[in-house]
This record gives structure tokens, C-alpha cells and sequence, in this order.
């Protein structure tokens, strides 16, 4: 079936609690008013189901670990299939004892999991202690058909990455989304917390402008304390949909439970790229260099 060149996509910004049921349950309220909405895709946050743990290291957190297929994928099916959304969600991912993932699944329309997605780049800085608790992704950077078309699907971290919006994009996605979970730390100034968020906004739109594709970026918002007792992270919300020029189609604020619903016209990516070809321009020819760690 040929997909929409026009559809409406969801972003659901939320607050998450330390109940992972009521999250779920929050999640699932949500969808269905986008899809009340109009909205053909859905997206939700990294980690949705629970508060963001790796604040610490622990090994009881592994706890909150699911198979895939498992309880949330089941429930995030029927939803798909009640509303008729294509479903993006993000989960901690029990791979095998001792092998584990952040890993977004894409359940189409039909309720089917039409793939799972393993984080490629895995951070470890203070606050974001992932590599103890994530392997990295072993699938690759490849695009997912749905009944709405090619989706590139990316994870938080991955959003800092141009190389893995590039190869997204060269393998025919025709929008990039990257679920999130990215924050404040509350000892930092002011000025310093207006040049982050600026820094994670501005490169995203980067990766839109440099591969003419609309992009999607959906975080989380609220405090969420450190589970030890630490300083915690504030997390900046202000999810928002680019077009292919980097053009801001929805956005949403810093501290709050939003919806955000956008329209996104396909046929527009293949008309930027006609008036700003950087791909017919690539010198495919002189970027060896790029699979070096560095130049010494």
C-alpha cells in the first residue's frame, strides 16, 4: 500500500511517576487523544514507563526490564489497533540474562510490531549512567515501513549524532524521530542551561535542514529526584516537530504535560531537496577519513 505524502503526527510530552502502571496508563490516555486528534503517528518518550534510573547504578533497576515481545508491547498493540496509530514507544529491553537494551519499538497500525530499534550511542556522564545498564544497538541504522511510510527511528543520544541521521536518510527515511530523555542539572546557571537546550534544539534542526526531512524530537518534562538522594535532573521538555528546512512546525514549552499535534507534508522533503541538493553534492569520494576515531 502506498503511504500518505500528508499526515498528522502526535508527540507526547509528559511527566513521569514512580508507578510504571500509572505511566503506562497516562501513555495510553494520551494516544488515544491524539488519535482523536487526527494523528496518524504517535511518538512517546525514552523510558516512558518509569522514572529516569539511570541517574544511579544499581542493579535492582534491572528489575524494570521487559521482554519484547512482553506485557507493554501487548498492551501498546491494542491501542494501535482501537485507534489505528502507528505507536512509538520506548523501553528497557531484557534481551537475555545479562544482555539488555534501550530499545523503541514501532507497532503499525494494525497493531503489529513493525520493528525494534536498539540505541546505537550509549552516553555515561554524570546523571545519565546508561552504559552500565545498556548494551549498545547491534540492528543498525535502518528505516522501518509503516502504513505512513519509511520512519527513522533514533534514541536520545543518537540525536546528537549527524552520521546517524545521514544514514537514515540515505537508506530512504522519509522522517527522522528520536523519543528523549534529556534534562537540566539543577546546580547549573542559568545561562549555561539556555546554552544546552539551545545546543540540543539547534542540532536536530541541523539534521533535518542537511537531509530535507521533517523531524520529530519528543522528551520528557518535570523533576525527577535521584533515587540516592543526589541533586536530580530537571528535565526540559520543549518537544517539537522541524520540517525539512528546519522550520518549526509544533513546539512545546519547558515545563509541562503537552500534546503536540502537526501536520507533515512528505511531497515538501522532495522539494527542498530539489533547491538544496546535498545529496547529489556529497563527495562520497573524500569522507574515508570519517570511519577514524580521529586524525592523529
Amino acid at each position: 500500500m502506498e503511504s500518505p505524502r500528508k499526515y498528522k503526527v502526535g508527540l507526547v510530552q509528559m511527566r513521569m511517576g514512580p508507578d510504571p502502571d500509572a505511566n503506562m496508563a497516562s501513555a495510553i490516555g494520551h494516544i488515544h487523544e491524539a488519535a482523536r486528534l487526527g494523528a496518524n503517528v504517535v511518538c512517546l518518550p525514552e523510558l516512558f514507563r518509569a522514572q529516569y534510573f539511570c541517574q544511579r547504578e544499581d542493579v535492582r533497576l534491572f528489575d524494570l526490564a521487559e521482554q519484547i515481545p512482553g506485557p507493554s508491547t501487548a498492551k501498546l498493540a491494542d491501542v494501535a489497533r482501537e485507534a489505528r496509530v502507528v505507536i512509538i514507544a520506548s523501553l528497557f529491553e531484557r534481551r537475555a540474562p545479562g544482555l539488555y537494551h534501550n530499545t523503541a519499538v514501532t507497532l503499525n497500525s494494525d497493531g503489529a510490531i513493525a520493528s525494534v530499534y536498539r540505541k546505537m550511542h550509549v552516553p555515561d556522564d554524570p546523571l545519565y549512567y546508561e552504559k552500565f545498564y545498556f548494551t549498545p544497538g547491534d540492528i543498525g541504522f535502518e528505516p522501518i515501513e509503516t502504513s505512513v511510510g519509511k520512519l527513522g527511528l533514533l534514541v536520545c543520544w543518537d540525536q546528537w549524532y549527524p552520521e546517524a541521521a545521514r544514514l537514515m536518510a540515505l537508506a530512504g527515511a522519509e522522517l527522522l524521530l528520536y523519543p528523549t530523555a534529556i534534562g537540566w542539572d539543577p546546580n547549573d546557571a542559568d545561562d549555561e542551561k539556555q546554552r544546552q537546550r539551545d545546543a540540543w534544539i539547534t542540532v536536530q534542526r541541523g539534521h533535518a535542514v542537511a537531509n530535507g526531512l521533517p523531524l520529530l524530537a519528543c522528551n520528557r518534562t518535570g523533576f525527577e529526584a535521584a533515587p540516592d538522594g543526589g541533586r536530580g535532573i530537571q528535565f526540559w521538555g520543549s518537544s517539537f516537530v522541524a520540517g525539512p528546512q528546519g522550520e518549526f512546525l509544533a513546539s512545546a514549552g519547558t515545563d509541562k504535560r503537552e500534546l503536540l499535534i502537526a501536520d507533515v507534508d512528505l511531497a515538501r522533503s522532495e522539494n527542498v531537496r530539489r533547491i538544496w541538493p546535498f545529496l547529489r553534492d556529497r563527495r562520497i569520494d573524500a569522507y574515508d577519513d570519517l570511519l577514524r576515531r580521529f586524525r592523529d
